[in-house]
């Protein structure tokens, strides 16, 4: 209290405090700006070939193909009783969803009641189906073949019984699948 060589700038140390306050910030926006424009530069604009669009209900799914008039049906599980030699039990379903190999798909997800996930782990597809929002996702099948998945959200006691079972087929026989539908 008596001494009179104090310098107020170094007690109050101003200078230190804005220096540690915005160099922090300078170094945050140095990381973010690149990683925005990656962010911007990644997001998928593609021409998909066709559009599903894909409603979860408790305890099926929906499938309404958008390109075409009046494509559209609900995919129950099968019961064990319905089921074929070769079928899967838990994983078969009544109307597979049918999708044309070796083009882009886009698929919107919605759901109408609770929040479901629309999971296909072959096709490497996991996207979630909430209600009032519409997900899109898309992918391509290289193969011929049947793929399946199951609703992975715990949405109620029945969901492990949501199978999905993805049809993916030749073009021609797409078209002629599509044509037999509208008919």
């Amino acid at each position: 209290m008596l001494n009179k060589h104090v310098n107020l700038y170094i007690m109050e140390a101003q200078t230190i405090e804005t220096v540690w306050t915005i160099l922090p910030a300078l170094i945050l926006l140095v990381l973010a700006l690149p990683s925005l424009r990656i962010l911007y530069i990644t997001d998928e604009v593609s021409q998909p070939s066709i559009t599903v669009k894909t409603i979860g209900h408790q305890w099926y799914w929906s499938y309404e193909y958008t390109d075409f008039m009046n494509v559209e049906m609900d995919s129950y599980m099968l019961p064990t009783s319905d089921l074929l030699p070769g079928d899967y039990r838990l994983l078969e379903v009544d109307n597979r969803m049918v999708v044309p190999m070796q083009l882009e798909i886009r698929m919107l997800i919605t759901a109408a009641d609770v929040i479901h996930s629309w999971t296909v782990p072959a096709l490497g597809v996991k996207v979630d189906a909430v209600p009032g929002r519409l997900n899109q996702i898309g992918f391509t099948t290289t193969q011929p073949g049947i793929f399946y998945g199951q609703c992975s959200e715990i949405c109620g006691a029945n969901h492990s019984f949501m199978p999905i079972a993805v049809e993916s087929i030749n073009t021609k026989s797409f078209m002629k699948w599509v044509s037999n539908f509208t008919q």
